[in-house]
């Protein structure tokens, strides 16, 4: 179906931060298949490990142990703080496990028509229920009735969220993302998630983070709420978990933690032993290798290298990120930079319409990361003054 605007390259192979096309053309790739190859392609480890798991067991379903899953479960509880573990195969799986554990959370409080707090420029995913908390009408156009028990607040703004603490008594959870991804990498001001803890606590609700682009290392943290004192109730986890692997999960604590019960949610791939052997493979490769510290390393180089290569243009606004996750606002349109940037070989994206995002893979080399820097700042002085 033609459901996406494809750009005009297929890629063949690929290794590091690097891919191939099939001329035999390499590309650097600054966007990680959109924050999902945190260790870039073809990584010896993921590798290994998916063929050593196709050797022996694919797939027996949920109705049954699997070991793989309870020792990938066991490690995201351990790095998370977080008790419990529903694995699913998508980042929109995962955020529709979360809507239905506050719905669920809120009927056992007697309120029938529960209701979720999400944000503005939020993107959660494309099912009825995540396209419906997403803050987009891009993705929700067409897709009318949306689902309705969502109420949406400003990012960053707590008094946003305590104007409808104090005018909502329906409302039993917040969703929402610690840094926007597809909001144009908008980070919120130290102090925010702490602020969202502390209005959750006294209203009752429960606490989820959707760290689907912002897990697994991204922003020099296992997951971003570390960067902070608290720990939410719920957090939602895909794209890095996997390398490219699909796979997805819901991880609660407390009570969030035993809402579920059998027959409330399932998934018939969700956890199997191949996504679960690549997963404990990436989560192995990011420890050994310390590859959170060196996303938060590189990326602070980055941020000064672009505002230092970007000081004083007109028409950038901001520039922005956390870790490897950053961008590039400029006061203008500019997806046409995603095809200039391929000419050069090099792999973009634009989000928000006028939001460069990067999201390169965690195991880029000094070299590497110079090159995304000059080339981007070349191409936004290039666009920004033939404008």
């Amino acid at each position: 179906m033609h459901t996406y605007a494809r750009l005009p390259v297929t890629f063949a192979s690929g290794e590091g931060a690097w891919l191939v096309d099939e001329s035999g053309e390499r590309y650097l790739d600054a966007i990680s298949g959109i924050a999902v190859c945190g260790l870039g392609h073809a990584h010896p480890a993921v590798a290994r490990a998916l063929c050593e798991q196709a050797t022996t067991l694919l797939h027996t379903s949920n109705l049954y142990g699997v070991r793989l899953q309870q020792s990938l479960g066991e490690r995201l509880a351990s790095l998370s703080g977080m008790d419990k573990v529903f694995f699913c195969n998508s980042g929109a799986e995962a955020n529709e496990a979360a809507i239905k554990l506050a719905r669920l959370y809120g009927h056992q409080r007697d309120i029938n028509v529960p209701q979720i707090v999400v944000c503005e420029g939020s993107f959660h995913g494309r099912t009825l229920a995540t396209l419906s908390a997403t803050a987009s009408r891009k993705v929700q156009a067409g897709f009318e009735p949306l689902v309705q028990g969502f109420v949406r607040a400003r990012f960053g703004d707590l008094e946003s969220l305590r104007a409808i603490a104090k005018n909502s008594h329906n409302v039993v959870a917040m969703l929402v993302e610690p840094v926007q991804g597809e909001g144009g990498v908008r980070v919120p001001d130290d102090g925010y998630l702490a602020g969202v803890r502390q209005i959750c606590d006294e209203h009752g609700w429960l606490m989820m983070l959707d760290e689907i682009q912002t897990g697994m290392g991204r922003t020099g943290e296992w997951f971003a709420f570390q960067h902070s004192d608290v720990v939410p109730d719920v957090m939602t986890l895909a794209k890095g978990l996997g390398n490219g692997v699909p796979i997805g999960a819901c991880l609660a604590r407390g009570a969030a933690g035993e809402l579920f019960q059998p027959g409330n949610h399932g998934s018939t791939f969700g956890g199997n032993p191949l996504a679960c052997s690549a997963a404990l493979a990436v989560i192995e490769t990011l420890e050994t290798q310390r590859l959170r510290h060196r996303a938060a390393e590189l990326g602070r180089r980055m941020l000064d290298a672009f505002r230092g290569n970007l000081a004083g243009l007109a028409g950038v606004i901001a520039i922005r990120g956390k870790g490897l996750m950053m961008a590039i606002e400029l006061d203008r349109p500019c997806a046409v930079l995603v095809q200039q940037a391929l000419s050069e070989r090099l792999l973009i994206n634009v989000t928000a319409e006028r939001s460069i995002r990067l999201l390169p893979p965690l195991v880029i080399d000094d070299s590497e990361a110079e090159r995304i820097v000059d080339t981007v700042s070349a191409l936004v002085r290039r666009f920004l003054q033939a404008q």
